[in-house]
């Protein structure tokens, strides 16, 4: 599919205000020294007012090394920048070497977790080995010294859904993990280590089993379904991510979904299971095909409810579009029947083609994935969320526009009960 067009990144940044001085104006890189959030036990003191004075925004506008991913400032990102006059750095291990991003959770507020993403292919491009030995032995002997215990080797198994290897460290001052991509005789895709309190859960939790799988069983996502007293009735929960300015809208979205069901598994590790382009976003075919072959992996069953052919949506038979038409009635019903068994919808559609409230801020048309996760029968209105970070958590559109934006409709739910 296609991703939406969206406002060049340095004239997106100049409109928004974060860019404070003139894009000419040549500028010393800004450093964000990660350190403080792998250094134990200090890090479980961090709040999310610590975060916005120790990494000040200054004479920017807007803060230019992190942003709140949520409202409520319970997960905030980090990412590298080089966009013209900004150019934002991360560093670990006293300046020892560069990483692409930094995810940081608050609970309660107070520091719960962090998933620093050291290397991925979509970000950095390549690495050669001497650099990736160096980082993972370098982290690895951090974590090992942080939580004062010899870590436990992870074997990776892809055919049985274990996509990553590495090591794992679990003590009385919290648990990690440092993992790439499975087997070791492939390039080194991704590498990635996540810290966290002993006691965190959701995809901290999921990062520590050895065995593939969701941790929350089907039975208990109704759980998650909360109802308005203006009629919304909408999955409460589900994890924002920013896919950023590749066309990852297809992973993002699906990589929030796992979360939800505590499944370890990022974007990055899905674009390469899926053979994203991050320059092209993934097709709505290629979507079903690779989402289709890897859900058994991950003991979830997906299908594909509808696709658009010309002006109709209908459903896909093995790879092609020779099902029979999805009627509105069946659209809604489907939205309708999944959201309230607390299973959130994958939504692929034309941006841009019709009202959404909040509307959108920038220029943005193309194809896109969404999250489907409520309705409002009395409005008539279906309630979704983007993968664009804060202010993206919950969105309306016109049900009816709706149903004539869709390209699909995926669901993807685990099998565990």
């Amino acid at each position: 599919m296609r991703f939406p067009t969206r406002i060049p990144a340095i004239a997106a940044l100049i409109t928004s205000g974060l860019v404070a001085l003139s894009p000419l104006e040549a500028q010393e890189p800004l450093v964000a020294d990660l350190d403080l959030f792998v250094t134990l036990p200090g890090a479980y003191q961090l709040t999310p007012d610590d975060l916005e004075k120790r990494f000040e925004k200054g004479n920017w506008n807007r803060n230019p090394y992190f942003e709140w991913l949520t409202e409520d400032r319970s997960r905030a990102i980090f990412q590298k920048k080089d966009l013209g006059n900004l150019k934002v750095d991360l560093t670990l291990l006293q300046g020892a070497f560069k990483v692409e991003e930094a995810v940081v959770d608050f609970k309660d507020g107070k520091f719960l977790g962090v998933t620093i993403s050291i290397f991925n292919r979509g970000d950095g491009g390549s690495i050669s080995m001497a650099d990736y030995d160096q980082r993972f032995q370098a982290v690895g002997r951090h974590l090992g010294t942080q939580l004062q215990i010899r870590p436990t080797k992870r074997e990776g198994k892809p055919s049985q859904g274990l996509l990553t290897m590495g090591y794992s460290w679990i003590s009385g001052r919290g648990k990690a993990v440092l993992e790439r991509n499975a087997p070791e005789d492939t390039s080194v895709e991704y590498l990635r280590m996540r810290l966290a309190k002993r006691d965190a859960g959701g995809v901290y939790e999921a990062a520590m089993q050895d065995r593939a799988g969701a941790t929350v069983k089907l039975s208990e996502l109704p759980l998650r379904v909360k109802k308005s007293g203006d009629g919304d009735v909408f999955i409460a929960g589900v994890p924002m991510v920013d896919q950023g300015a590749k066309g990852y809208c297809v992973v993002a979205s699906a990589q929030r979904l796992f979360e939800y069901y505590g499944i370890a598994c990022d974007m990055h590790q899905l674009a390469e299971i899926a053979g994203s382009d991050p320059e092209r976003g993934t097709s709505i075919l290629a979507t079903n095909e690779e989402l289709g072959r890897i859900d058994h992996l991950f003991k979830t069953r997906f299908t594909c409810l509808a696709v658009r052919q010309g002006y109709q949506l209908v459903e896909l038979l093995e790879g092609r579009y020779v099902g029979p038409e999805v009627p509105k009635s069946k659209y809604h019903e489907s939205i309708r029947k999944h959201i309230d068994q607390g299973i959130p919808l994958l939504w692929s559609l034309e941006v841009g083609q019709f009202p959404e409230d909040p509307p959108l801020s920038e220029q943005t048309s193309g194809g896109h994935m969404r999250m489907i996760i409520g309705y409002n029968e009395a409005k008539k209105q279906i309630l979704f969320s983007d993968s664009w970070g804060s202010g993206h958590e919950l969105k309306r559109m016109d049900a009816e526009h709706a149903y004539q934006a869709t390209h699909g409709l995926f669901v993807m739910k685990p099998t565990t009960r």
